[in-house]
């Protein structure tokens, strides 16, 4: 199929890989050089999400092109005025615009023309659907798995610098983690002192790291106790 993808950055230069990778042939475009598209059949915009709507609306519209975002967090209609439109969003990190391997088998978010299920499929990727009024959530919940996650081993690096070790330290323990959260589940795989209700140990952590960490610290100490608590609620008696 012939493909082209407008904005060369991460995302963009990921996508294009890949999808040369499965046998596409695809064109990489700058989104201030939309001349070049040509007779693509599909025209992927990797593009800030609030720049989606204007590059869409500075595309020529045809009858037989479809017209694609990656966005998480948008619907279809920010690609008016075209005739066929899609979505065909990655759950998958691009800190880099060499991760065409993690795009080949990844899950996809994709709504829209049929054209951009099958540009899924030869990615080998996993398909989820979802109606337009769960979009936000489903973008908020991919942030908290992957940004936030990301943000918060910042903290474990601070905390543990600031006693003289490093955030490689502390990785086998966070990647094990991760694994119990695979194979029991966040209830099951919760340990620490929120879990056996321990005031006393978590004061003396507030007490202890600096004051520019205690906010998030405390913010995610009431999650683990919430979630401690939905643990005994579903024990049975």
């Amino acid at each position: 199929m012939n493909i082209s993808i407008v904005g060369a950055g991460r995302a963009g230069s990921s996508f294009a890989s890949a999808l040369e990778l499965v046998g596409h042939d695809v064109e990489l475009v700058h989104h201030d050089d939309l001349s070049s598209i040509g007779d693509s059949a599909l025209v992927i915009l990797c593009v800030p999400d609030d720049a989606i709507a204007n590059v869409a609306a500075s595309i020529v519209p045809r009858e037989e092109r479809v017209i694609a975002h990656v966005a998480g967090s948008r619907n279809l209609d920010v690609l008016a005025p075209h005739p066929r439109v899609g979505s065909l969003h990655p759950l998958m990190a691009l800190p880099s615009g060499s991760d065409a391997e993690r795009l080949i088998g990844a899950t996809y978010c994709v709504a829209g023309d049929q054209l951009v299920l099958e540009v899924a499929l030869s990615l080998a990727g996993r398909v989820i659907t979802l109606d337009d009024d769960q979009r936000t959530i489903y973008h908020a919940a991919a942030v908290v798995a992957s940004n936030h996650l990301t943000a918060l081993m910042g903290q474990v690096r601070t905390l543990a610098e600031s006693i003289g070790l490093t955030l490689e330290d502390f990785l086998p323990l966070s990647q094990q983690s991760l694994v119990d959260v695979a194979r029991f589940g966040p209830d099951d795989a919760l340990t620490g002192p929120a879990s056996r209700g321990d005031m006393a140990t978590i004061d003396a952590h507030l007490a202890a790291i600096p004051e520019s960490e205690r906010s998030s610290y405390v913010a995610l100490a009431n999650a683990a106790f919430e979630l401690s608590e939905l643990r005994r609620s579903q024990t049975p008696a």
